[in-house]
């Protein structure tokens, strides 16, 4: 397959091809986190449902089960069949599936629906992961890369916060929200084409080299893993806070959904500088930087008390996680064949959600039994580890390859010193 990218007097958001793939990622914050602030108002609404606690915190991760199944099998399929008509018919699914809970009459059947809508998602990121990889290489890549965070974050903002206000009027409004999947439609339809695997343009340039199975296998797989822990550590704020503020005396679903948007709105931006800061300090110091900011979100939602701080914890929760998520992305690209390069979008999409279905999974019995304050702490915790290791590692790193350049110089200087001095009497 051949990558054709963008040309060089086209910036890669003027190209349609991109827009249309940012619209698609702008859907995933939207599959999730959309309902969150109307969750007090769902489990109130069928409160008669034994279940309807556990329940109503599952309808936010509920997709994310579907797409740890399906995403893996999409890229099988993306890879053998191509990526187009997966993009659509996972676009189509998108707004049947999501638009459901406007009618559907009990929790059981809800919770059904947003499985449904979670093949939609494992079609459609699945589908587009691929497609970065084929129109896309080098800078354009990872300035795409950064623009998508940009996307699902400004597309939460936006998303997040009519629900709040939705959610205000009825908590079965904020689901009519997933029929704006359709406005996309018609670009996704008119743009996105399969890239041929043999191409007329001589000019056209080949994929970047991969290295072969035994060699990136290893690294993916830690790629994947880490990429499903920090996603289950940033999921606690969508499937949690609107219950911290509740406990803590806040019920309004405009508050989630200001908070949210606070927290999608400082990783939108931050995103956008993606490309520049990861040349600066390189991937080691992304990670460094986004895992430390999200520990000190985490700290302070645990220590402060103001709505104020909960805030300001958000914004950075947010945007040290913008900073990481597109590492994933462009550090997975580059390992992938290219004749692998749908499967390993489909694992990369499934590690993400596995990591969202888990959170509710954990953080409910650690608040059951630590209270909000532990959570968080927890929460931190893990991300300063994080950070810690990273840092270390880059630490190791620099001071062998210090070792290595001063071994080198003393080699050097000694054979210097010992080769034979020319005889000037000659």
């Amino acid at each position: 397959m051949l990558i054709t990218p963008v040309p060089r007097q086209t910036r890669i958001w003027q190209d349609p091809r991109a827009i249309a793939l940012l619209m698609a990622a702008s859907l995933t914050t939207m599959a999730n986190a959309t309902i969150s602030p109307a969750l007090p108002g769902l489990e109130r609404l069928f409160g008669e449902d034994p279940n309807a606690g556990m329940l109503v915190r599952l309808l936010v991760p509920a997709p994310s089960l579907s797409v740890a199944v399906f995403a893996p099998l999409a890229g099988l399929v993306a890879d053998g069949y191509g990526r187009r008509r997966m993009l659509l018919a996972g676009a189509i699914l998108f707004v049947i599936a999501g638009c459901a809970g406007l009618l559907l009459p009990d929790l059981p059947t809800i919770f059904a629906s947003r499985l449904v809508l979670g093949v939609a998602v494992a079609l459609i990121m699945t589908a587009q992961t691929a497609l970065i990889g084929d129109y896309f290489a080098g800078d354009d890549r990872n300035r795409l890369t950064g623009l998508q965070i940009s996307a699902r974050n400004f597309g939460g903002l936006v998303f997040i916060s009519l629900a709040g206000w939705f959610a205000a009027i009825s908590p079965r409004l904020p689901f009519a929200i997933y029929g704006i999947a359709a406005v996309f439609l018609p670009l996704m339809w008119k743009v996105i084409k399969d890239p041929s695997r043999s191409s007329p343009n001589p000019g056209a340039e080949r994929a970047d080299r991969s290295p072969g199975p035994s060699s990136w296998g290893f690294a993916f797989t830690l790629l994947v893993v880490l990429q499903a822990v920090t996603n289950m550590i940033f999921f606690v704020m969508p499937t949690q806070l609107s219950f911290f503020f509740t406990a803590a005396g806040y019920a309004s679903p405009l508050m989630t959904g200001s908070a949210l948007g606070s927290l999608m709105l400082s990783g939108g931006c931050l995103a956008l500088l993606y490309s520049r800061i990861q040349r600066a300090v390189g991937y080691v110091g992304v990670f460094a930087l986004g895992y430390g900011a999200m520990a000190l979100g985490f700290l302070l939602l645990a220590v402060a008390a103001s709505p104020s701080a909960w805030f300001v914890a958000a914004v950075g929760i947010g945007a040290g996680y913008a900073l990481v998520s597109p590492s994933f992305l462009t550090l997975a690209l580059k390992l992938a064949p290219i004749r692998r390069r749908g499967m390993a979008g489909g694992i990369l999409t499934a590690s993400v959600f596995i990591g969202q279905f888990c959170s509710p999974l954990v953080s409910t019995p650690a608040i059951a039994s630590y209270g909000y304050e532990g959570l968080f702490c927890g929460a931190a915790l893990i991300a300063g580890a994080m950070a810690s290791a990273v840092a270390l590692k880059a630490g190791a790193t620099g001071l062998h390859a210090f070792k290595v350049r001063v071994a080198m110089a003393s080699r050097d200087a000694t054979e210097r010193r010992l080769a034979p001095r020319p005889d000037c009497g000659e």
